[in-house]
């Protein structure tokens, strides 16, 4: 079997040495074709930071085995790494962390072992990265959470909680806040659940959970949340076993995958050899579960747990009264411990059932859309608009163009209402939404939306516009605060 490798920038080429060293001491039955991508890349002119030739090989190989790579700042170029995770759809990124002993802190200390997997979807949310300057004093992002995109990454959550023997499936939300989009996410939440009665399945808050895992992380067990959300508690989940440098990485799709460390490049300690390449191991080994390598993945694990164990340390962590070794050393020194075992929490060792690669060509993108359950009406418009007005001024302009299909219902500005009732406590920006609703209950369609737009803009500068929609009786769209 041969899969892509890509060393990345920095620290990434000699810890990746070091891992590959660690699988052909382990024996481990892979091919490597080395792909080129990162900052070097982009600074030979490719603007997603892969080669064409990079791209087609991995989309022929299936899995991408990669170190930690640069994004170059202030050059309008999109991070390589998320452009990675999206191009190829791996909507599951699955980090596990775990206790390991040898890497002390507070909870280890303790006696308070930890073993959480957090399922963070991968490709939607904020890291669209579709933002706007909308005037010179707002900015807008736009955030997408989609059923299909949900439906995907919480299905995947609670198939590798069953495989896991999980006993709690947890979904982290800010649904009482962000009603549509996360209330979406929870709500296929929900759905999945039903079809995993053998699995606990709640929801939480997404601060309640930050401060719960400080405060309790054993009770936690398998939690998937959306992107953004799941960025950060991933890295504290991190903090609490010790720091991104025990922290691996696998974004998982249906067609390619991507294993990985998500520490950074550490450009300030390359090429001297002392990096800690146990992230880049530890995501090395997920990757060989995942391809069925289920005794090598077991035989190099338990030969690093018994390695920390032994107190063999580089010099970001361990005992300081040891001296730190570098990153051939540490390498070496576990695969001479390959075939031992673990004090605690040693890995079965089962026999590899290597999966036979599936080689495969699409010709056409697929496309992810769920049954409208209700007809779709359009019940009004939000109308973005710059201006310096007082609310009341706007007021007066907006409802000379409503005619005779809309009538001016509401004014907010960065979501909390100004007119027709608001406070003069309430600092305004120069961008308002107006809304408009239906005179009446006239049905609309997008050419009465269009022909507002054109009255309004003879007035003011329109900076966006989003329909109001219902579906059956359900409203498709938010209130704004003190509506």
């Amino acid at each position: 079997m041969k899969i892509a490798v890509a060393k990345g920038d920095g620290i990434g080429p000699e810890i990746m040495d070091a891992v590959l060293t660690i699988f052909k001491a382990g024996k481990v039955d892979l091919d490597y074709e080395v792909v080129d991508m990162g900052k070097w890349v982009f600074d030979k002119g490719f603007s997603n930071g892969m080669t064409p030739e990079a791209q087609h090989t991995i989309e022929s190989l299936g899995i991408l085995f990669k170190g930690p790579m640069e994004t170059p700042k202030g050059k309008g170029v999109k991070s390589v790494n998320v452009t990675a995770r999206k191009t190829w759809n791996t909507y599951a990124n699955k980090r596990v962390f775990q206790t390991l002993h040898g890497v002390d802190t507070v909870f280890s200390k303790s006696g308070i072992p930890i073993d959480i997997t957090i399922v963070r979807e991968n490709i939607e949310d904020t890291y669209g990265g579709i933002e706007h300057m909308l005037t010179h004093d707002v900015a807008l992002s736009r955030r997408f959470i989609t059923r299909p995109g949900s439906l995907q990454v919480i299905k995947y959550a609670f198939e590798m909680a069953r495989k896991k023997g999980a006993k709690r499936i947890t979904c982290g939300h800010k649904a009482n806040i962000m009603k549509l989009t996360d209330g979406l996410f929870l709500e296929c939440f929900q759905e999945v659940a039903k079809e995993y009665p053998d699995l606990k399945a709640d929801d939480i808050i997404v601060d309640d959970l930050a401060m719960k895992l400080v405060v309790r992380p054993q009770e936690f067990d398998v939690v998937v949340l959306t992107n953004l959300q799941g960025d950060i508690i991933s890295d504290l989940c991190a903090g609490l076993v010790g720091g991104l440098g025990f922290a691996p990485s696998a974004n998982i799709g249906d067609h390619i995958s991507i294993f990985e460390a998500v520490h950074g490049t550490a450009p300030d300690i390359a090429g001297k050899n002392i990096a800690n390449p146990t992230a880049l191991l530890l995501s090395g080994i997920a990757m060989l579960r995942h391809l069925g390598f289920m005794k090598d993945a077991a035989v190099i694990e338990n030969a690093l747990l018994y390695t920390l164990e032994s107190g063999v340390h580089t010099g970001d962590f361990g005992d300081k009264n040891i001296p730190a070794v570098d990153t051939p050393a540490f390498s070496e020194t576990i695969i001479s411990n390959l075939g031992k075992q673990p004090r605690l929490n040693a890995k079965p060792v089962l026999p590899n059932m290597p999966v036979t690669p599936t080689m495969f060509k699409l010709n056409r993108n697929a496309m992810m859309v769920s049954k409208e359950i209700s007809p779709e009406k359009i019940v009004g418009v939000d109308m973005f608009i710059e201006s310096e007005d007082q609310p009341l001024l706007i007021a007066k302009k907006c409802q000379r163009h409503a005619g005779v299909k809309f009538k001016l219902v509401g004014i907010s500005n960065r979501g909390t209402q100004v007119w027709p009732t608001g406070s003069m406590y309430t600092n305004l920006v120069n961008l308002y939404n107006v809304r408009f609703e239906s005179l009446d209950d006239t049905p609309l369609n997008q050419q009465d939306v269009l022909g507002l737009y054109v009255s309004l803009s003879g007035d003011f500068k329109i900076c966006s516009s989003e329909l109001l929609l219902m579906w059956g009786n359900k409203r498709a769209y938010s209130l704004a605060q003190g509506q």
